[in-house]
């Protein structure tokens, strides 16, 4: 299935401004979390769903456009990077000495990361379902 193409009217750019906003939100929260919070709950569970729903937010800012199967590939994208944490690829590839980098690509595996992500990426996806549902009842 092809993504839709908006069109660039006014609606498109509103759209792409909210996702943007909405980016911006969640990533202050993340940097919020990893400042100030260090409990075993908001900061290795919630972050990392806040973490999926940001990069959702900033591809929806950029691209424009619907991508019907977005949740999945953000979560692809996830489960790739925690992978890579598991081979220590950053490392390898001497990126972890780059502080910005390391904090990006983690540095540690974790099972519990990739289920939060997959949760994270299914509430996506049943909300755009709802809303399109919704939608076309009216």
């Amino acid at each position: 299935m092809r993504a839709s193409p908006e069109p660039l009217g006014g609606t498109a750019l509103n759209n792409r401004l909210r996702y943007l906003l909405a980016f911006i939100l969640i990533l202050a929260l993340e940097v919020g979390i990893a400042l100030y919070v260090h409990d075993g709950f908001i900061r290795p569970y919630l972050g990392d769903m806040l973490a999926v729903w940001g990069l959702y937010c900033l591809v929806r800012a950029c691209a424009g456009r619907d991508i019907p199967l977005l949740p999945l590939y953000v979560f692809l994208f996830a489960a790739a990077v925690e992978c890579a944490q598991y081979l220590g690829l950053a490392r390898l590839l001497g990126l972890s000495q780059v502080p910005v980098l390391g904090a990006l690509l983690g540095a540690t595996f974790d099972v519990q990361d990739l289920l939060m992500y997959f949760t994270g990426c299914a509430l996506l996806a049943l909300g755009r379902w709802g809303l399109r549902r919704h939608g076309a009842r009216r």
